[in-house]
């Protein structure tokens, strides 16, 4: 019979899935900060393509504008635009490519929370192993086999 300070097994196992329960309350913590995190830096990438969209647009306007201006009048201030919108459409493909190179390069994966999981399978595993020990040890001791199971 055990002494008043100690736990039962079934006060144990309660209190292991108290924990259990806890700890899994972590794991969802750690996966929603980690999801996060990844879609703040989604959302950055996304605003450079999204500024590189509106520069290259920009670009196109007065691409088209200068082409405009040099076919109706052939004077030297299409330079000048051309000179503008090439510079906006250079500055509009970095942008974009430099925004569609680091979305495809982000890992997703919630990697932290998925190594955490692990561990608690494993644990949980090892866990239910060790259990399933002591109730064959138990049920051995009680049918009067010395020797555990």
């Amino acid at each position: 019979m055990p002494e008043k300070n100690e736990k039962t097994i079934g006060e144990l196992v309660s209190e292991l899935g108290g924990e259990l329960r806890d700890l899994l309350r972590q794991e969802l913590g750690l996966f929603a900060a980690e999801m996060k995190e990844k879609v703040v830096h989604a959302a950055k990438d996304a605003a450079a393509i999204v500024v590189g969209g509106v520069l290259l647009y920009t670009g196109l306007l007065v691409l088209t504008a200068a082409i405009v201006l040099g076919l109706a009048t052939i004077m030297p201030a299409w330079g000048a635009a051309l000179l503008v919108a090439l510079g906006l459409l250079a500055m509009g493909a970095v942008l974009v490519l430099k925004g569609g190179k680091d979305v495809k390069e982000m890992d997703a994966k919630p990697t932290q929370t998925m190594g955490a999981l692990k561990e608690t399978v494993k644990w949980a595993k090892t866990l239910r192993f060790m259990s399933s020990t002591h109730r064959r040890t138990r049920f051995a001791s009680r049918s009067g086999i010395r020797k555990a199971i």
